[in-house]
């Protein structure tokens, strides 16, 4: 039987905290509030957790999820080469609706799926997650919905779609954020030239994002503009179209985030 705690209330916030990270440290799922919508996680590096996720969702291995985290120290582990021009991206727009696609650490011993050596991150605008991060570690977060659904802005809403399959539920009050620009940062060089391209136009504007990367050629891929949801969240049918044109980039990003690397979070 699942569990909901109402973390507005401070009689369950801890305890709340407490059993979330509980059920991520035994591979189990949990759902939990973002700056866009609610997010469902598991522990990145548990590939059966990861696996369960998707099962939860409807989806396959095409369609990994972005994985957040909770500071800049996470993302140097994280990613293959952390670059100046990187670095100015997460430190302008961290934490907040940016996901930046990058090249995976290839040493790390994880399983998010075909990502194609790429990871989707983003650190969450979100004082409760960014804490459950801090204890439990980069999560794996999709879009709190079933695949084809809207995407939950309450846990309740997500209960009543994912159910049992998520041990522990997390509620917060609305999640009616923007959902997260996504960027697939994986031809940026470390001279800050090179191509960034857009895939998902969300909180953060492609002009914003050329401001920090002056040398950069800034391409908006899919101009698709984000809507404030839940009136009209990105569709996972835009999900799948920004997936074909990564390239090898992950499954761009749910929208818990956010989240990458479907286009939901």
């Amino acid at each position: 039987m699942a569990d909901l705690f109402d973390c507005s209330d401070p009689s369950q916030l801890l305890s709340g905290v407490r059993a979330a990270r509980q059920a991520v440290g035994r591979g189990e799922l949990v759902v939990l509030p973002t700056d866009t919508v609610y997010g469902v996680g598991a522990d990145a590096f548990s590939p059966e957790a990861v696996e369960r996720l998707l099962a939860a969702k409807g989806r396959d291995r095409q369609s990994p999820p972005p994985v957040l985290i909770p500071n800049t120290d996470t993302l140097a582990a994280l990613a293959r080469e952390v670059t100046e021009p990187l670095t100015a991206l997460a430190n302008a727009f961290w934490p907040g609706a940016l996901t930046i696609i990058t090249h995976a650490n290839p040493a790390l011993d994880w399983d998010l799926g075909d990502t194609g050596g790429t990871v989707a991150l983003r650190i969450p605008a979100n004082d409760l997650t960014v804490e459950l991060l801090r204890e439990t570690g980069p999560l794996a977060v999709s879009s709190a919905n079933l695949t084809g659904e809207p995407a939950a802005t309450h846990a309740a809403e997500a209960q009543a779609m994912l159910g049992d399959s998520v041990a522990v539920y997390l509620e917060e009050g609305v999640a009616d954020g923007l959902s997260s620009t996504i960027v697939d940062a994986t031809g940026l060089n470390a001279d800050g030239t090179g191509a960034v391209r857009v895939l998902r136009v969300g909180g953060i504007s492609p002009e914003e994002i050329s401001d920090v990367l002056e040398l950069a050629d800034v391409q908006v891929v899919i101009a698709k503009k984000a809507k404030r949801v839940p009136a009209e969240l990105a569709s996972e049918s835009a999900t799948e179209s920004a997936n074909d044109v990564s390239e090898g980039a992950p499954a761009v990003i749910d929208e818990a985030d956010t989240v990458g690397h479907s286009t939901e979070s």
